[in-house]
């Protein structure tokens, strides 16, 4: 069932009442449905909540300039809204910046984190790239780079072969506010400074995911992020860029649902 919270955050829920809860949280751009391919496995083991951030799919625009520790308040009001306790958080991209914002803000909330392509430090040339691109997206709205952006994202083969879901994807990015698409994109540039070797640093069970050919959050990022929380565990998948999940995504869900299992039992 589809609800929508006084501050405009717009969620679903689904799988038994009874079960551990688990929290999907998407990247720049996209919104809830791109976790339609993992769900129905997801669900039938957790209680999972799914919703859109600010400036996202149906959600309202973001209240304040978008920040990780404003994404981190929204996640907060909706967990107190369903009087949910405590969960594990599956956060994508952007997603997993704001995950880790939140176990930092709210740990007594969070009883594990799954971290999937999501970006850490960089070198001063590849952050000079990123905000260069979060410029242009201010110059020319969600469409400026996505071209470029669904090249980095998806393998040529599956750009050829799969064209519906390239253009529901690109739908996606296009239906978003311009003015919130740039703001959130200067997140993704600039915000993952302050995840950077936390203090107090991360203790929550932690999966960090991400795909050999992500160029955007790369295995290297992946193996810092889990260096800097005691028990990582890391997992690179083989030959797939940035949207490997929508791509491939059962090679995702398999060590998610088995991290989960461990880490929840």
């Amino acid at each position: 069932m589809t609800e929508t919270s006084d501050n405009g955050t717009v969620c679903e829920l689904s799988g038994p009442h009874d079960a551990p809860v688990l929290v999907l949280i998407h990247g720049l751009g996209l919104n809830r449905h791109v976790w339609q391919w993992h769900e129905t496995e997801l669900s039938a083991r957790y209680r999972v909540l799914n919703y859109d951030l600010y400036g996202h799919g149906d959600s309202a625009r973001p209240p304040t300039k978008p920040s990780l520790s404003l994404f981190s308040a929204q996640l907060h009001d909706l967990l107190n809204l369903h009087a949910i306790d405590k969960c594990a958080l599956v956060g994508f991209s952007l997603g997993g910046m704001i995950n880790r914002r939140f176990a930092l803000d709210h740990a007594d909330r969070v009883t594990a984190l799954a971290i999937l392509n999501s970006p850490h430090e960089r070198s001063p040339e590849a952050q000079r790239l990123v905000e260069n691109r979060a410029a242009q997206t201010a110059a020319g709205g969600p469409g400026a780079t996505l071209d470029a952006t669904i090249e980095r994202w998806f393998t040529p083969e599956f750009r050829t072969t799969q064209l519906d879901i390239i253009e529901q994807v690109r739908q996606w990015v296009l239906a978003n506010d311009p003015v919130s698409y740039t703001q959130c994109r200067q997140v993704l540039a600039k915000g993952v400074v302050e995840l950077i070797r936390p203090q107090p640093p991360i203790t929550k069970p932690t999966l960090v995911v991400t795909c050999e050919n992500d160029s955007g959050s790369t295995p290297a990022m992946s193996h810092a992020i889990a260096a800097e929380i005691a028990g990582a565990q890391t997992e690179i998948i083989p030959r797939l860029q940035h949207m490997g999940l929508v791509e491939e995504p059962a090679k995702f869900t398999r060590p998610l649902l088995h991290f989960l299992d461990q880490a929840l039992s």
